[in-house]
């Protein structure tokens, strides 16, 4: 097996030139399609765009993660030093020659690999629509720092990848991981929102801003909770549903189970450091996720009923969206359970999650607008804008 440094600055190169050839077929179409069109309703469809690929990104993250998948290529950024698996069939033969029921496998390198290409495409096009941005800056509904932010996010999350694997699947980097992919896609949703400038009837307004906001709070706590859930591998061990093996208040070791700074199934401490992680412990684990999921649906479930009270439509469909979401996201948590955690359930349930966080976040969005626009309306108050406020008039 060769080595060579993590960062190797060839392969990442030669995965830029490839990623930049995987993005040409989006940017072409939306070249297309947005002929003739003004700058905003170009940067609109571009991160309307860039939204899509990165809801993707996040469902196709859970794959890998699912599949095991996630040391298929175990180097950074390429695969043994190479930008795709085909230049790396020796060494990837060899490992798994060497350990057949290892993680290196070919079909397991490119699920990786693709994970990769498609990260690496939206983050060209997030930088194209940071570069468009700064030189339309003048007529923009939005400042251009926000584009700006997203790309250095989008950096943030290029090296929770890179320690991802370079610290074998390291549960704490893991789970931030995945968070961070979600602040992604809610930079781009309001992004998006800031160019749609709809915002929910002032004359209801059928929820605060504030409200939506601690909402997604919880929502935030949850999806953390699964995400450890997850990365710890702890989804079956409660069996059985609503008890848990048979019991409704099993044993459980929460303090080795939320211990964040340890390996993959270890001890942290100097007396247990490198001990494996006791069966408790994912319990314990699995009922957090599982106990707080009463707190999650009664939050969410209360939006919800509200928005569909509402005599507008507007308002009505994300209280739709949201009770969509909501019984996805119940089904594919007992499949997972029940099922003995089928692939299909848990990206299910990876797609649910990151869904409610697009559609809290449109609401935020849309409701602090309308929020301002009233506020405007009364002499008394000062004036506010957009994202910026520059949407101030």
């Amino acid at each position: 097996m060769p080595t060579s440094a993590l960062s190797d600055l060839p392969p990442l190169l030669r995965l830029a030139l490839l990623a930049g050839a995987v993005a040409l077929l989006p940017l072409s179409w939306w070249w297309l399609r947005q002929r003739g069109a003004s700058v905003n309703a170009r940067l609109a469809a571009l991160t309307a765009l860039t939204l899509f690929l990165t809801f993707d990104l996040i469902v196709f993250g859970a794959f890998t993660r699912l599949t095991d998948s996630g040391l298929g290529c175990p180097d950074w950024p390429g695969c043994y030093g190479q930008a795709s698996p085909l230049g790396a069939r020796g060494d990837i033969h060899a490992a798994q020659v060497a350990l057949p029921s290892g993680p290196v496998t070919a079909a397991k390198a490119w699920i990786e690999m693709i994970h990769r290409y498609l990260a690496m495409t939206v983050g060209l096009l997030i930088a194209l629509a940071a570069v468009v941005g700064w030189r339309a800056r003048a007529v923009l509904p939005h400042s251009p720092w926000w584009a700006t932010l997203t790309l250095a996010w989008v950096v943030v999350q290029g090296l929770f990848g890179k320690y991802t694997v370079t610290l074998k699947l390291y549960p704490a980097i893991v789970t931030l991981h995945l968070l961070g992919a979600l602040v992604l896609l809610a930079l781009l949703v309001l992004q998006h929102e800031s160019f749609r400038d709809r915002p929910l009837p002032v004359a209801a307004r059928p929820v605060a801003a504030g409200w939506v906001a601690a909402v997604l709070a919880v929502l935030t706590l949850q999806i953390a909770l699964g995400g450890w859930v997850s990365t710890n591998y702890a989804v079956l061990a409660c069996t059985g549903f609503p008890a848990c093996n048979g019991q409704w208040w099993p044993a459980m070791d929460g303090g080795a189970g939320f211990t964040l700074l340890r390996e993959l199934g270890r001890m942290a401490g100097p007396a247990e450091a490198g001990a494996y992680l006791p069966f408790e412990a994912l319990v314990a684990i699995h009922m957090a996720h599982r106990l707080f999921a009463l707190v999650a649906l009664t939050a969410l479930a209360g939006l919800a009923w509200r928005l569909l009270r509402c005599p507008e439509a507007a308002a009505r469909r994300y209280g739709l969206a949201l009770a969509a979401l909501l019984l996805l996201q119940a089904a594919s948590g007992l499949s997972n359970v029940v099922l003995g955690w089928p692939i299909a359930g848990a990206l299910a349930h990876s797609a649910g999650a990151a869904g409610l966080v697009a559609v809290l976040t449109s609401l935020w969005a849309r409701s602090r607008a309308a929020g301002e626009r009233l506020s405007r309306a009364s002499p008394a108050s000062p004036r506010a804008g957009g994202l910026d406020g520059r949407r101030a008039a």
